[in-house]
């Protein structure tokens, strides 16, 4: 099965890259990586991750902090967001 970036969910990850590089470009690269194993292994299980909180999506955590927001449709996963435990989700 395919792998889709949305808009929103790229410009999320890299607003996560910036902020964290800032401090640690180590462990900016780490987590971009839990990023990228997480989407690799939706490719062959795409409903790995639990139902999500909005409807219709499904979301995996590749880190305890963070989790990917995700749809199926088709023959394609589409990853919408990127969100941090600490944030308003799904934002009012």
């Amino acid at each position: 099965m395919k792998v889709r970036w949305s808009p929103q969910a790229r410009s999320d990850r890299l607003t996560i890259w910036d902020y964290i590089a800032a401090d640690d470009m180590d462990a900016a690269s780490r987590l971009d990586e839990a990023f990228s194993d997480a989407a690799r292994r939706l490719t062959d299980f795409p409903m790995l991750g639990h139902v999500g909180l909005v409807s219709g999506t499904r979301e995996l955590h590749p880190h305890r902090s963070y989790r990917l927001v995700y749809e199926v449709r088709d023959d394609c996963v589409w990853i919408l967001a990127i969100i941090h435990a600490a944030r308003q989700w799904p934002p009012e």
